[in-house]
């Protein structure tokens, strides 16, 4: 009997033997899992959380007594809380049913490939917290003004300072603090407002953080608010993909679980930030306290769960979120591990399914100041589009699904090495070559390349290919009638296409796209088309200037190869512009100047949402857009590289 096996966050999954131990079941799948003392049960490395409960996405019910009971050596090295949190040893446990299990950081032994780095931007400096250094009279019987008045008004003859407000934690440490200074002392500053930190003599380091809490990956940006300079970035998976791959599963999770649902998901992803801020104050030699403000984009559900707020009614119409605006919130009220004075600052919300994410967006390209039209497309688990110029903007939301990041394919992965990333397929003989993370080489059919999977990129490059070579049908078929041994019936009884031999993998089994990634992937392109085209109808246009792809996935996929499969609508490749994770750039932007939290606010509410289900036609022109390019419409600029009709082989 066999049973399915799901890891995250990599999101491998697929079925194993009964009495398979988990860390074999890892192995088979591509999973690195940690287990340094040869699965002798001494090292503890190879620990995995069981997740319970009826996860309808994945077609499963994991549980606890779906695996074999504690070994004694297991019970030895797990502690009380931890057995009853559902931590278990992957070397020591055997399956014997269906189980979702997580795989914390520390027990991976490959570690993710999370791709967002820091782009470019153009900013002035005007940071909402800054740092001045006073000395100030030392108080006499003659002079006995209380302390933060002195500091008041010194602070007002120096630097201009006026009506200051004091955080009440730090006025109960402030007396100590002076005379432990001899009355020379640095105060960080807040909106020219409220003193939210004093520190003994002359300080002039400055920090904040940028973080962008996407479905899939966080991204924190340590930034030096006197320079603008990207001091380091921190990545990390969203350890929220344990209760869901997307944003509908969270929320479900959340309604089905009343009592604990939204508190395990807060906590979830407050733990997750607070590991990216101490990994990235250590690279740089500074504290967690030294981070002074941090601002936030992320989608209106990541919002809502990272503030406590119940998600539930953006998950039915009419999707209305808790709030729209900005929000500044102490960090010491959410449990985040920087300055607990210090603020952090949410940008606003569009509506309940493009948030403060899209915002960011939006700030980084200012397409709302531009005279050319831009669409705008940033992809992951969400698909958030932006049509417009300075005259008029629209947005809109498609559920694209985790496929686009590897997520839900047979052989899919997140990027990580061993992940292939790029393929290219010969047109005359049929034969693949690709190259996987971590290894410069293209495969040549001999070599083994330790091949693990396949990621997002890579799916959409091996579809794209597949399709041009005729190996795909325009419906989305694979042409059987081609004589190749790459063409095939899967073990399952699904037609498929064999990029990676067994010999060239680390698992031990070929690594295939079958017609079930096929049609994944047409469906999660299908939904963005259609929703360029009804946006472009809403503004009566037919064509536009500018093509902006944003987001990890977006930054890295082939563009002849997303508009070879009509991701998006007919244009010059030349107006095609990537460019990175432009929602945590623009909450660079924010946090370098405030003045920008206000043209954020502006921005949202000028912004038109189109909720495209609402169209009385999208489920006809989502129809058209599966087949490749599209039923229909012409793709004129891939003339000569698209074929019309693939071409059946006897």
């Amino acid at each position: 009997m066999e049973h399915t096996v799901i890891f995250q966050p990599s999101g491998r999954r697929g079925k194993v033997p009964e009495g398979t131990t988990i860390l074999d079941a890892a192995r088979k799948l591509g999973v690195g899992i940690e287990a340094v003392c040869g699965e002798k049960m001494v090292c503890g490395k190879c620990r995995v959380k069981v997740m319970e409960g009826k996860f309808a996405k994945d077609g499963i019910t994991s549980s606890m007594v779906h695996l074999s009971a504690h070994a004694a050596k297991e019970k030895k090295i797990l502690k009380a809380d931890e057995v009853k949190e559902g931590i278990r040893l992957a070397c020591a446990t055997e399956v014997g049913g269906d189980v979702l299990l997580f795989v914390p950081e520390a027990s991976r032994a490959g570690e993710q490939v999370v791709r967002k780095a820091a782009g470019k931007i153009k900013v002035r400096l005007n940071p909402a917290v800054r740092k001045y250094y006073v000395e100030l009279p030392i108080p006499s019987l003659e002079d006995p003004l209380g302390d933060f008045e002195r500091l008041k008004n010194a602070l007002q003859e120096k630097h201009d300072l006026k009506k200051l407000s004091i955080d009440f934690g730090v006025l109960k440490v402030l007396p100590d603090i002076l005379r432990k200074a001899e009355w020379n002392v640095t105060v960080t500053v807040w909106q020219n407002s409220e003193v939210i930190r004093v520190e003994p003599g002359k300080e002039e380091v400055n920090i904040g953080l940028a973080v962008d809490i996407g479905s899939t990956t966080v991204a924190g940006y340590l930034t030096d608010l006197n320079t603008g300079e990207v001091l380091t970035t921190e990545s990390m998976m969203n350890p929220q993909v344990r209760y869901g791959d997307d944003v509908m599963s969270r929320i479900t999770h959340c309604m089905l679980n009343e009592e604990t649902g939204l508190k395990e998901l807060q906590t979830t992803i407050i733990d997750g930030l607070n590991t990216i801020i101490k990994k990235a104050t250590n690279k740089v030699g500074r504290q967690p306290e030294d981070i002074s403000e941090m601002t936030i984009v992320g989608n209106t559900a990541m919002h809502h769960i990272l503030l406590g707020i119940n998600p539930e009614f953006m998950g039915v119409a009419p999707f209305t979120p808790a709030l729209h605006e900005s929000i500044d919130i102490k960090a010491e009220r959410l449990g985040i591990h920087m300055l607990p004075t210090g603020n952090i600052h949410i940008l606003p919300i569009e509506a309940g399914f493009v948030g403060a994410d899209n915002v960011g967006c939006l700030l980084a390209d200012t397409p709302y100041k531009r005279d050319e039209m831009t669409l705008f497309i940033d992809i992951g688990t969400n698909g958030e589009l932006n049509l417009g110029n300075k005259d008029k903007i629209i947005s809109s939301s498609c559920a694209t699904g985790p496929a686009l990041e590897g997520a839900q394919i047979e052989y899919g992965m997140r990027a990580a090495p061993g992940a292939i990333e790029k393929i290219k397929i010969d047109p005359d003989t049929y034969e693949a070559k690709y190259k996987v993370i971590g290894d410069d080489r293209w495969s040549d059919g001999k070599t083994n390349m330790q091949t693990k999977g396949i990621c997002g990129s890579g799916i959409l490059d091996g579809i794209a290919e597949m399709f041009l070579a005729g190996i795909i049908k325009k419906n989305g078929q694979i042409n059987t009638g081609i004589q190749s041994p790459r063409i095939r019936k899967g073990a399952k009884g699904i037609d498929e296409y064999v990029v990676a031999w067994s010999h060239e993998t680390s698992i031990g089994e070929d690594v295939s796209i079958t017609l079930k990634d096929v049609r994944a992937i047409q469906l999660a392109k299908g939904a963005i088309y259609a929703g360029c085209i009804i946006m472009m109808r809403k503004l009566g246009i037919d064509k536009f200037d500018r093509l902006i792809i944003a987001g990890a996935f977006g930054s890295h996929i082939n563009k002849l190869s997303a508009m070879a499969i009509g991701m998006f609508p007919d244009c010059h490749i030349d107006k095609v512009k990537s460019i990175g994770n432009a929602a945590g750039d623009g909450a660079r932007i924010a946090l370098l100047n405030v003045n920008k939290r206000k043209e954020a606010n502006k921005i949202a509410r000028k912004v038109k949402y189109i909720e495209l289900g609402l169209e009385e036609d999208f489920n006809d022109r989502f129809s058209e857009a599966m087949q490749f390019p599209h039923m229909f419409t012409k793709f004129p600029h891939l003339e000569g590289i698209v074929p019309a009709e693939p071409q059946e082989v006897a």
